[in-house]
């Protein structure tokens, strides 16, 4: 089952609905091209022995099928030793949902109920949850009985998962099945009390399992987010490699379940899948288990590596998602133009501008106050009352901050906001009140410079403050002329350099895939944003780039 093209046949012998498509290994471009047009466009190219989202492609037209057959048996071939495709038909807007089953050897086969895991990139998994807002008992029934069927018709024997694409109106069809235990296994352990670990082990054991189908629940709702060392403002997760040098669980929480497998000072390296840990939260409604979400990503300390928790908080606060609104082109329908972080609201910003106005006057008033200092700074700030100005995305705001023991005093715009201070920026994270809202921040950084910068909602925001004088003479300022980047193309990512197309003298076009840069087993095309003929190349198939290496020039 460990094959699609194999596990796609016995699919079809067991009365499983699958997916129209060629049920054979595509040999060249040119006859995935031929395969494709009979089946119609669009269509899936994916790793006959793939798995967890590596080796696919979807092709549009002849000349994606021939990228996408370049590509996904490259990486088929890096990630599992195995560049054999095939192709089928791609089912636009699809929900990914799958059945866990449970097998012993004594004949006895039965369903754990289904996972949705819709909230994909680059068709991997993201957020996944326990039950599935879109099933009804009889899909669920007839998804779970099929999955049954293809367990029996393989003689399976421990825990697994039959995977399924569900269309608008509930058809199903069998996707493949993982002959192991899966990433999301946790949630389908929330809601029915089933340990699948524990069961597995039974099972190799020889043991006969101790559930019939009677006796499997939906008990609650559980939510997993899956938190990736990687760039959600790069393609969705380009992949971030570093040491935690700062690192702590949400596992004050009540309901709260973390599976890693790193800690503080672990190296997250290129060579491996970029995720940190499974976070799964779990409660009596769905309601309940996405609010207590909300919190453990707010509290979820990470520092050293670039990580997706920005997107996972955009993605369950979304109106769409929370009403289940979803399928696998969540992302890219949201997100046409790529995520850019959480959107802060009027209020918001104000607050953030109210907090960041105290934290400034807290710094500066503990950086004049030194044992046995005489020399007074020129601009000493004042407890009583200070002028200040703040700065974020570039747009200036003029502030008066008035502190005292019991907090501060905020004038925005006329309007005088309560702020308390019995928090330290030294904590990893701080609860400030501002009026009556109480927000959940991180300080990533504080200096005595103004240079402030909060993550709220997972996104960082950076918000310069200065006295009121400062930011007068700034604007006097010229402004740096950013440098043209056009004539270079650059890694965007940390990598190995796997293909290299042009070399010096060669003439590009604008939008010519120049090279292919390899993190991850995921593998990168990299293109040409101008027309110019190669300057210089820095590196050579095989080498070792670094996120921002110029990997060559254009004249």
């Amino acid at each position: 089952m460990g094959d699609k093209i194999e596990s796609k046949l016995l699919a079809k012998e067991a009365n499983v609905n699958t997916i129209p498509g060629f049920d054979g290994v595509v040999e060249t471009p040119d006859q995935a091209v031929e395969v494709a047009n009979d089946i119609g466009y669009p269509v899936m190219l994916k790793a006959s022995a793939g798995g967890g989202g590596k080796g696919m492609r979807i092709a549009w037209n002849d000349d994606e099928t021939r990228e996408g057959f370049r590509l996904s048996s490259q990486e088929a071939a890096a990630s599992f030793g195995d560049d054999r495709l095939l192709v089928e038909k791609f089912i636009d807007n699809p929900r990914h949902i799958e059945i866990q089953v449970l097998a012993d050897s004594h004949g006895n086969t039965i369903y754990l109920n289904e996972r949705e895991c819709s909230i994909q990139r680059r068709n991997q998994k993201v957020i996944e949850e326990a039950p599935s807002t879109f099933l009804d008992e009889a899909t669920r029934q007839a998804m779970g009985n099929q999955a049954v069927s293809l367990a029996r018709a393989v003689d399976y024997k421990s825990a697994g998962t039959v995977e399924f694409l569900v269309d608008s109106k509930r058809n199903f069809y069998f996707l493949e099945m993982n002959t192991r235990l899966q990433v999301e296994h946790p949630i389908t352990e929330c809601i029915t009390g089933v340990d699948l670990v524990q069961e597995m082990i039974r099972v190799a054991k020889g043991h006969t399992l101790r559930y019939t189908q009677d006796d499997i629940p939906i008990n609650g709702w559980a939510i997993e987010s899956r938190v990736y060392a990687e760039d959600p403002y790069k393609s969705f997760g380009l992949p971030s490699i570093g040491h935690l040098h700062r690192y702590s669980e949400p596992l004050h929480l009540d309901k709260v379940r973390v599976d890693s497998g790193i800690k503080e000072g672990s190296e997250i390296s290129m060579y491996y899948d970029p995720m940190i840990s499974k976070l799964v939260t779990y409660g009596a409604t769905r309601e309940e288990a996405l609010a207590i979400m909300e919190k453990a990503l707010d509290t979820y300390i990470i520092r050293g590596v670039t990580h997706n928790i920005s997107l996972l908080q955009d993605v369950i606060a979304n109106p769409r998602f929370i009403s289940g609104d979803i399928s696998t082109k969540f992302l890219q329908e949201e997100y046409p133009e790529g995520f850019s972080g959480w959107k802060l609201d009027q209020r918001e910003e104000t607050n953030l501008k109210a907090v960041a106005g105290c934290l400034y006057i807290l710094n500066q008033f503990k950086a004049q106050r030194f044992t046995n200092q005489t020399r007074v700074p020129p601009t000493p700030v004042s407890w009583d009352q200070s002028k200040l100005s703040v700065f974020i995305d570039g747009q200036r705001q003029d502030i008066v901050v008035q502190m005292n023991d019991a907090g501060g005093k905020v004038n925005i715009n006329g309007e005088t906001l309560d702020v308390d201070i019995s928090w330290s920026a030294a904590q990893d994270v701080i609860t400030p009140s501002v009026n009556d809202t109480t927000l959940c921040l991180q300080v990533i950084s504080c200096d005595t410079a103004g240079n402030i910068q909060l993550q709220y909602k997972g996104t960082i925001f950076t918000l310069n403050v200065m006295q009121q004088e400062a930011a007068n003479l700034q604007a006097l300022m010229p402004e740096k002329v950013k440098p043209d980047m056009s004539k270079e193309v650059v890694s965007p990512m940390p990598g190995k350099l796997h293909t290299l197309h042009v070399q010096v003298g060669d003439s590009v076009g604008e939008g010519q895939e120049v090279c292919v840069v390899e993190a991850m087993k995921m593998h990168n095309s990299l293109f040409s944003s101008r027309e110019g003929k190669v300057k210089a190349v820095h590196f050579v198939e095989g080498d070792s780039i670094a996120e921002e290496d110029i990997i060559l020039e254009l004249e």
